[in-house]
């Protein structure tokens, strides 16, 4: 079986995804969240063909406004940092923590995801991924792989923005995985940049919120469950630099430069001591915030902060970017 196809990161439910310091809310609160989801999904559902055939600006201003008030309705804030830049078609790729980094990368730059073929075969949720133009892939089957590399290409050559998780699997956030090569092939195929994107969720004091962290024997009940309890989560996406076509002749590099770019540090990735559970590990085994290395890019004039919160019922019209 191919390793880049089906990798695996050491982190499980039971030793990663603790809510410790933070605050959890009542069974009925938590039910009222959960109830608050389902109902958007259920909502969802029968309007998306109905969106798809909107044009771009405004398909993609409901599409944000969706995917903030989904997680909203689970209790998650959400702070975007950096600004999208022009149209035109590009490969995002971002570190990979939760089945929420969809609508919450989507909710920040709205784009076709390239998902596990496993997600297509949910219910409800499935059929709205397919709805909305999402790419699935065979991960157990390498004869596939080139295939969906050529899908992932043409999609980014007709101008689609189409984001992609290279770690191949998810890891808890204070700890990452190398970033998988295949799709780094797409973007130079269609001479298009590639826009790297780091997530991290977060209590109010800064520290790591593991609640969102949906790894291991994890099941999406559970996972909803589990976020639907817990208080105080903050979700921060930084969309980064892009790199443009041209900077790196073969995917090897540009799939390093990638995972620097995400991990804000010089070295192409760092990944957990055997053995060590991920709530031990030593903060210096990952970076998720801007490094010394690029604090200058942090601080530039031209990014745009933004935050919603759940406190409030109009912040999801808040966010104002170019679409």
């Amino acid at each position: 079986m191919s390793n880049w196809l089906l990798p695996t990161a050491p982190c499980t439910p039971q030793a990663c995804a603790a809510h410790p310091g933070g605050r959890a809310a009542s069974v009925p609160h938590a039910a009222l969240r959960l109830a608050g989801a389902v109902g958007l999904v259920l909502l969802a559902v029968p309007a998306a063909p109905a969106v798809r055939l909107l044009p771009a600006r405004p398909r993609r201003a409901l599409i944000r406004t969706w995917c903030a008030a989904l997680l909203r309705s689970l209790g998650i804030r959400i702070t975007v940092r950096g600004t999208p830049g022009p149209d035109g078609g590009r490969l995002i790729v971002a570190n990979h923590i939760s089945w929420t980094d969809i609508p919450l990368v989507a909710a920040a730059l709205p784009s076709r995801m390239l998902a596990k073929s496993e997600i297509g075969t949910w219910p409800v949720l499935g059929r709205l991924a397919a709805q909305a133009g999402t790419l699935f892939i065979e991960r157990d089957r390498i004869r596939a792989l080139p295939r969906t590399v050529g899908t992932v290409a043409r999609a980014l050559r007709a101008g689609d923005r189409v984001t992609v998780f290279p770690e191949g699997c998810t890891w808890c956030g204070r700890a990452q995985g190398p970033f998988r090569r295949a799709a780094f092939q797409a973007a130079l195929d269609a001479e298009v940049p590639v826009q790297p994107v780091r997530i991290a969720y977060r209590l109010d004091g800064g520290e790591f919120a593991g609640a969102p962290a949906f790894v291991g024997e994890d099941t999406l009940t559970a996972s909803l469950w589990r976020i639907a309890r817990a208080r105080g989560i903050r979700a921060e996406v930084r969309l980064l630099p892009r790199i443009p076509h041209g900077c790196h002749a073969d995917r090897r590099g540009l799939a390093v430069a990638a995972q620097r770019a995400v991990l804000g540090t010089r070295e192409p990735w760092r990944t957990p001591p055997a053995g060590v559970p991920a709530r031990q590990r030593p903060p210096h085994t990952t970076q998720t915030e801007p490094s010394a290395t690029d604090s200058d890019s942090a601080k530039r004039p031209s990014e745009s902060v933004h935050h919603w919160d759940n406190s409030s019922p109009a912040s999801a019209s808040s966010l104002r970017t170019p679409s």
